[in-house]
């Protein structure tokens, strides 16, 4: 990303981690928040992923990724069909999280890289919110089964504001339900045991709030 940059060594180190495991798949670094230093708070909750994953793993094992912190392998990016082009700023890294999943592949986080972010200053955060909430509900329909789709969206709908951004996002999202239906393929079991591993810190997590 344009506001973002690696540690030097960082890319490689994490170029590197791929080559000695054939089936990881994304190495995601540590995030630190630029001009202050200080560390993002989404990485306590990559540090401390619940998702249990195989002894070779080089560190957690991760649900989801942050693209702009994450370093991909390119064939299984391309395999997998990459970033779904209707989802953007929001839901797009986990839909293609959970793809890449259900292909067989891990994804970690490694805590000895480094990638620094200095977030713009002139994002319009009304239709960010907007955007995350509703590609937030795609993903949920897309991918996950009837019950625990239905427990998101009922967790968002009482937790974002009352207020038009987050109206807009259920009828952006409720508008879509023919091409998310004619789209929706189910996660195998084993990976939606990972997402819903993941669902106790989502609602708890500072870091992905939509209020």
């Amino acid at each position: 990303d344009d506001d973002s940059w690696w540690a030097p060594g960082a890319l490689a180190g994490a170029a590197d981690l791929l080559d000695r495991h054939p089936a990881l798949v994304a190495v995601t670094a540590r995030i630190v928040v630029e001009p202050a230093g200080t560390e993002d708070p989404i990485v306590e909750e990559l540090r401390d992923s619940p998702v249990p994953g195989p002894g070779w793993l080089p560190g957690p094992a991760l649900g989801s990724f942050l693209a702009a912190a994450t370093v991909l392998r390119t064939d299984a990016f391309r395999r997998a069909g990459g970033f779904h082009p209707r989802l953007w700023l929001g839901g797009e890294e986990e839909l293609l999280a959970a793809d890449l999943a259900a292909a067989g592949w891990w994804l970690t986080y490694a805590e000895h890289l480094t990638i620094h972010h200095q977030p713009s200053t002139v994002r319009d955060a009304t239709r960010r919110r907007r955007d995350g909430i509703r590609n937030t509900l795609w993903f949920t329909w897309l991918r996950r089964p009837v019950r625990p789709a239905l427990r998101r969206t009922l967790h968002l709908a009482r937790t974002v504001p009352r207020d038009t951004a987050s109206l807009r996002a259920f009828a952006e999202a409720a508008a879509a339900l023919p091409w998310v239906l004619r789209e929706r393929r189910v996660l195998p079991p084993e990976v939606e045991g990972r997402f819903r591993l993941l669902e106790d810190s989502q609602r708890r997590s500072k870091a992905r709030c939509y209020t």
